[in-house]
């Protein structure tokens, strides 16, 4: 196959794959802050959340992963050169990390749908920008390639999840401010 209609589906796949562990993440933020909801809201919202969280992880997400794979290895079949290149291998390693982040969910995914609620929202929020990280880490890889460039890219990736970070803490405290002032009232 012409090796420009494996990288399109390869892209198209990595996309849908991303989509699909931004997607499920917030379900699962959202499933585990219905905990706190009184009867039958909470029922009624978790159960929602598990239909939607069953077809988006088994019919987009889990699908995609391995399409991402198929198409990225028959790449590296067809141009097995790039194997010799240092951002290559790199690029391989936070995919690697990107694939145990996916497991990783998956696990979250299994107790949620077995009503087991072990994570906070604010863990899953963090959880969540993991994945902003490696999409950042890998594009930048990709997109820039020689050593210069990914040093700096890899201070801005530095600069970017701090940044995420302290946005995720300034919402923490938002919320909690909000809620404080709602519970006064």
């Amino acid at each position: 196959m012409n090796l420009g209609y494996l990288k399109a589906l390869h892209i198209i796949f990595v996309v849908t794959w991303f989509a699909g562990l931004f997607y499920i993440i917030r379900l699962f933020i959202y499933h585990t802050e219905a905990e706190k909801k009184a009867e039958p809201e909470k029922s009624i919202l978790q159960a929602q959340y598990k239909i939607m969280e069953k077809r988006l992880w088994y019919g987009i997400t889990w699908p995609s992963m391995i399409l991402t794979i198929v198409f990225g290895t028959w790449m590296v079949w067809e141009a097995p050169g790039i194997l010799k290149e240092a951002y290559f291998i790199l690029k391989l390693c936070f995919v690697g990390g990107l694939i145990l982040y996916h497991f990783q969910s998956h696990v979250f995914f299994k107790q949620l749908q077995r009503d087991e609620v072990k994570s906070t929202s604010f863990k899953l929020r963090i959880w969540n920008e993991v994945a902003t990280l490696f999409l950042v880490a890998i594009v930048f890889l990709i997109v820039l390639k020689n050593n210069t460039d990914f040093v700096w890219g890899m201070l801005a990736l530095i600069v970017f999840a701090a940044t995420l970070m302290l946005a995720i803490r300034i919402y923490k405290k938002s919320r909690e401010k909000k809620e404080n002032g709602e519970k006064e009232l």
